[in-house]
């Protein structure tokens, strides 16, 4: 009897799914049916990143769900959402302990992502100073409901950071809404962004042009918005020697400068490179402004670190911006609670999980024990790279996983097989939280999602949209009510 690989998937993101589409097409042929997939996620809709993380004007980024569901549409891949899977098994609605999910299954793979955002330590949470983060999640209408950014009545914000969030958040902010009504933006973002009083968004970083992490794709489409202009960048800070093709591009850019002049549009954005946050005044009865109090920086031509600018007299150069609204979009990390199925593995310095080759976390994985664990994408790199190199990961691991089931996996005129610790019965069947989920109708599988997804699709036919997105509660009444139908 071939030894069976039963793998759960922790994390329903494009990591998870680029690896189960791997080994299913990696899997040997002739036994096929010793593989089962299960995905959890902690969310009711799969695909994370992709559903509540690209911007709604970026349409093209999203194909990679066509492969996705066709992975999904493989039998041996079972989606589940809305499934919490906690180290402790925490008393909560759908919660799974990691312990139920170590006696049903062989091989177990965090790809957990980084749903944390980094914070500026001199800039702490406030009304006015929202992480880029929530931004995201309020209009992509991520089931943690941030509240609405206050846009009626802000006429300045400031983004710190200038990665592709930043931009996509700036784009979001000055864009005419008449050209966002046709992608998949909330009904309720949509009215918050016709009302919205921003006038202008300073996207300020620490470093220079050559530094700076957005893509020349991001760069572009700013400098292409309507009726929003560039200010004028001076020419000291592009009299600079690029030394890669991105660089040069982006120096073109800015060169060249929006397509709409300086002083002929109603909304402006600034990059105000070689400036580092040093602090907050939060407003007052005297000043109705946020004060960013910012140094002046210079980078180290040979470290490429930025430094503090010192005048004449060797004193820090510093200047205070008046803002209504701080969007600190400093990138993520991995979430560090005790809770967290991965706990610990965690890395408090590296704020995501400690890995070996191919993602393995643990030297066990070389051994009989189990069941073999994994990380796979953000979860075990660090928020980096695009969604090329998530897939090159998540390949990657899915490799790892059919070596080390390959060589503890018996030939099958060899007896002496390998015990197969799986409790569940039949030995496909998902831990009993889901079971007893699924019979409430409380967890989510992928063919909900598909109802779900050709819903939201249908709902915004009519007026020409991409789609409307639901929320749970408006998924939950719908699947219920087609149930019924049936």
């Amino acid at each position: 009897m071939i030894r069976p690989l039963k793998l759960a998937i922790i994390g329903g993101g494009p990591s998870g799914f680029y690896l189960a589409s791997r080994l299913l097409s990696l899997f040997p042929q002739a036994y096929a049916d010793s593989l089962r997939v299960h995905i959890f996620d902690r969310l009711w809709a799969p695909h994370g990143l992709v559903r509540y993380g690209v911007a709604p004007d970026h349409p093209e980024v999203k194909n990679c769900t066509h492969k996705f569901d066709s992975a999904a549409s493989d039998p041996r891949l079972k989606f589940f959402g809305n499934a919490n899977v906690a180290s402790n098994g925490v008393d909560a609605l759908n919660s799974v302990p990691l312990s139920s999910l170590k006696k049903n299954y062989t091989h177990l793979v965090f790809a957990t992502g980084c749903t944390e955002p980094n914070m500026h330590p001199l800039l702490p949470r406030d009304d006015g100073i929202i992480p880029a983060l929530d931004i995201v999640h309020w209009y992509t209408r991520h089931p943690s409901n941030p509240s609405p950014p206050p846009l009626s009545s802000t006429n300045h914000v400031s983004i710190i950071g200038m990665g592709n969030v930043s931009l996509d958040v700036a784009r979001m902010l000055l864009c005419p809404p008449s050209l966002l009504e046709k992608y998949d933006v909330p009904i309720h973002v949509l009215d918050a962004l016709r009302n919205s009083k921003v006038k202008h968004v300073s996207v300020i970083g620490r470093r220079g042009p050559l530094e700076a992490a957005f893509t020349t794709k991001e760069l572009r489409e700013m400098m292409n918005l309507p009726d929003v202009a560039l200010r004028p960048l001076e020419k000291s800070v592009l009299d600079v020697q690029a030394s890669t093709r991105q660089q040069s591009r982006t120096l073109d850019l800015l060169k060249k400068g929006s397509k709409a002049a300086f002083g002929t549009t109603l909304k402006t954005w600034s990059l105000d490179f070689y400036r580092n946050p040093l602090g907050v005044t939060v407003p007052s009865s005297k000043s109705p402004s946020y004060s960013l109090s910012l140094g002046h920086t210079t980078v180290d031509s040979v470290t490429k670190r930025a430094g503090p600018l010192l005048d004449p007299k060797g004193a820090p150069i510093t200047s205070v911006l008046p803002t209504s609204l701080i969007v600190p979009a400093m990138g993520f990390h991995a979430e560090p609670s005790s809770a967290a199925p991965y706990a610990q593995w965690y890395d408090l310095d590296q704020k995501y999980i400690k890995t070996l080759l191919g993602g393995r976390v643990s030297t066990t994985n070389l051994d009989t024990e189990e069941p073999k664990i994994y990380a796979s994408g953000w979860a075990a790199t660090g928020a980096k790279g695009v969604l090329a190199s998530t897939m090159m990961n998540a390949y990657s691991v899915a490799e790892a996983i059919l070596e080390d089931w390959t060589n503890l996996t018996p030939s099958s005129t060899n007896s002496n097989t390998h015990p197969v610790a799986i409790s569940s019965s039949p030995w496909d069947a998902p831990p009993p939280e889901i079971l007893d989920g699924l019979s409430s109708a409380n967890i989510t599988t992928y063919e909900d999602w598909l109802a779900v997804d050709a819903e939201e699709v249908r709902r915004a036919s009519a007026g020409g949209k991409e789609r409307e997105r639901m929320d749970w509660n408006e998924a939950k009444k719908f699947l219920y009510d087609t149930a019924r139908q049936k």
